[in-house]
């Protein structure tokens, strides 16, 4: 791997009174899939909202690609290749799902049938191929989530930030959409996902990284990270950490 493409660097972030990130420190390497998982309310979205520039950290900076980002609005990251997804699911209501993913396409195409030509590519990696002429309100939950991640895709992303893309689907969808992202991290793109599904993560990161009261409490491949007991009592609780450990069923 060519090294670190994300670095954050002794984060904080204080609301009020409020410490939701203390002291954070990781590196996403280029090339891979590090997952950050914790309990609700740790601050793994601040985290992201603080890396894609849409909060400023109190204290503490973000590089990437070995820039100092950390004072960069939302729209200079974008430009520099890193994009994000949101948790809440909100296309553009009135526009299909292909015009919904040119948006972003037209970053870095902005002739409308060049940029028309790459969301299609796209509408076609992640799933949307047959829905490319449909509106946003006819879509089911798993297509919505899959033109999520096509409109972070449309920038043509080196880092990519999925914040909780599985959640609410079912076991199914889940494993028809792991593949996807396999094959998203085989094009050369760096992933940091947050994730819930265990099982999902288990299968997609090479790291993993434990957040939980706004503190990195471990990090490392996802079965030692599965077996510490710090971990388990924080956050999984033995019985899901036995199951995870021996491979049981995405979901």
């Amino acid at each position: 791997m060519a090294g670190a493409l994300l670095r954050v660097d002794k984060v904080c972030k204080r609301f009020g009174g409020l410490l939701a990130l203390d002291h954070v420190s990781f590196t996403a390497e280029e090339g891979r899939i590090t997952a950050l998982i914790g309990p609700n309310g740790a601050g793994k979205t601040t985290l992201f909202a603080i890396i894609s520039g849409f909060v400023r950290p109190s204290q503490g900076s973000v590089f990437y690609a070995g820039a100092d980002i950390t004072s960069e609005p939302p729209h200079a990251r974008a430009r520099r290749g890193i994009a994000r997804t949101f948790q809440l699911v909100q296309p553009f209501a009135e526009l299909t799902v292909q015009d919904n993913i040119a948006v972003g396409a037209y970053l870095t195409r902005p002739v409308r049938a060049d940029a028309l030509a790459a969301a299609a590519d796209i509408a076609r990696l992640v799933g949307l191929g047959s829905v490319l002429h449909r509106l946003p309100r006819t879509l089911t939950v798993s297509a919505l989530k899959r033109l999520e991640l096509a409109r972070a895709l449309a920038i043509e992303p080196r880092l990519l930030l999925l914040d909780e893309i599985l959640a609410g689907l079912n076991p199914s969808e889940i494993r028809d959409i792991v593949p996807v992202i396999q094959d998203i991290r085989g094009r050369r793109v760096t992933i940091v996902l947050i994730e819930h599904v265990m099982q999902a993560v288990m299968s997609l990161a090479e790291q993993v990284l434990v957040l939980a009261e706004g503190r990195i409490i471990a990090c490392g491949p996802p079965r030692t990270v599965a077996s510490d007991p710090e971990v388990v009592q924080a956050y999984f609780g033995r019985s899901t950490a036995a199951r995870m450990l021996a491979g049981g069923d995405l979901g």
